[in-house]
């Protein structure tokens, strides 16, 4: 399968606008971009893709990158920046099959699919397909499993996708701190390519109201505030998992700029053959 990195920024992007920061000016310098979240996986096996999360920047992201519109989409969680351009699918789609999960969150007595139905009951053109997390669904040819993560106070999921014939699994932590549930953890171990959320370096916690958490053996925050990894909690998700290849993403323009283009920090637009 092939994995396309159509969104790696956090919920403003990078450049941000309005900002003008040094590193938002060396984004621009560049020509690079981190616009919101969003992955295209296709099934070259079968001529298939899926799009995980509905980027706002949706249109942008596929008038940039050279990927087919997708068969399928997988929405994690409710917020815009991974919802919203679920609206696109009007024209562009005759059925979009949305595959979401089907646990009822208590912050809003609905699931996340119902959730979908609801703000999306005037698009005729999507179908919401209710998935049981921690149960593989087949999904353009390949495995999809939701696994519950942590990123408060809405319900929250990663992915991991895998090929039922050759064995490649690509692994997204989602939106979340670094206090993944153990079952998560196992779904989501070795993978051959992971997408980890490490929105700020752990130095910067001490600039969150709520500071850091789930410290490492050092004491590095490995959570910035509640809700994201750092960067450090990040890669120390990685090597527990035993990731292949591990790139970062929903990071944030707060990066200072000579670390915010280094490794293993994705821009938008890689490619990743599994």
């Amino acid at each position: 399968m092939r994995v396309t990195l159509l969104g790696t920024g956090d919920t403003t992007g990078t450049p941000t606008v309005g900002c003008d920061c040094d590193t938002c000016a060396a984004a621009r310098e560049r020509g690079v971009e981190r616009s919101r979240f969003s992955v295209h996986v296709a099934n070259e096996r079968t001529g298939e893709s899926l799009l995980i999360d509905c980027s706002p920047d949706f249109r942008h992201q596929f008038l940039t990158n050279d990927v087919p519109l997708p068969d399928a989409a997988v929405v994690t969680h409710i917020h815009f920046d991974h919802l919203d351009g679920l609206g696109n699918a009007y024209r562009l789609f005759d059925d979009l099959p949305v595959y979401a999960a089907d646990e009822v969150d208590p912050a809003t007595g609905e699931s996340v699919a119902d959730t979908i139905r609801s703000k999306y009951d005037y698009l005729d053109r999507i179908t919401v397909r209710d998935v049981r997390p921690l149960e593989p669904t087949r999904v353009c040819g390949l495995d999809v499993t939701l696994v519950p993560v942590d990123h408060p106070p809405l319900i929250c999921y990663g992915v991991v996708v895998e090929d039922p014939e050759t064995g490649a699994k690509l692994s997204i932590s989602g939106d979340t701190s670094y206090d993944v549930p153990a079952a998560s953890r196992a779904a989501l171990a070795d993978p051959d390519l992971l997408l980890a959320d490490g929105i700020v370096p752990a130095r910067f916690c001490e600039y969150h109201p709520l500071g850091g958490k789930d410290e490492g053996p050092d004491g590095t925050p490995y959570t910035f505030g509640t809700k994201h990894m750092t960067r450090e909690g990040a890669l120390a998700f990685a090597e527990e998992l035993r990731a292949g290849t591990t790139r970062l993403v929903h990071t944030a323009h707060y990066y200072p700029p000579d670390e915010a283009f280094a490794e293993p920090l994705a821009v938008d637009g890689e490619t990743y053959d599994l």
